[in-house]
């Protein structure tokens, strides 16, 4: 399979099972086996100001931290949930809503696969950056569990 074919076959699992990701536009940008890039048009995730909704970006950032776990087991292995959450905003979003989540360190991925596969189920905490243009709107840290 292609990377644009995974690509759209990722995207598709996130409309089909989280239908408010149909709704918000998001669409699976890149993927290059490193970080994961979510966007989703302003025009339907504005607030009454014409800026991004905090809602809009939280979505947005939980769902780029879900789709990297999702990823890391290609998505057969098991289900992934969120622990627990934070996010920080810095300043408005006024374009194109942007996530990217990056994988952690190596070791960290290689300990979460493992008490994966050992024990059934994982945890990993993932940082991801709401971005516009060249900047860091906004800044999500979340908890992801990996359940058989």
């Amino acid at each position: 399979m292609s990377t644009d074919e995974h690509l759209r076959e990722i995207e598709e699992f996130f409309h089909q099972k989280i239908p408010l990701t149909a709704a918000m536009g998001i669409r699976v940008e890149s993927y290059d086996g490193e970080q994961l890039v979510l966007t989703a048009p302003l025009e339907i995730n504005h607030n009454h100001l014409g800026t991004a909704f905090g809602g809009s970006l939280g979505a947005l950032a939980m769902l780029a931290g879900y789709g990297l776990v999702w990823l890391m087991f290609d998505g057969n292995e098991g289900h992934v949930v969120v622990r627990d959450a934070s996010i920080s905003f810095r300043q408005p979003v006024r374009g194109e809503l942007r996530a990217v989540c990056r994988l952690p360190d190596e070791a960290d991925v290689e300990a979460f696969k493992s008490k994966f596969q050992s024990d059934g189920s994982a945890r990993i905490h993932l940082a991801v950056a709401l971005e516009e243009g060249h900047r860091v709107a906004a800044t999500f840290e979340g908890t992801f569990v990996a359940m058989k």
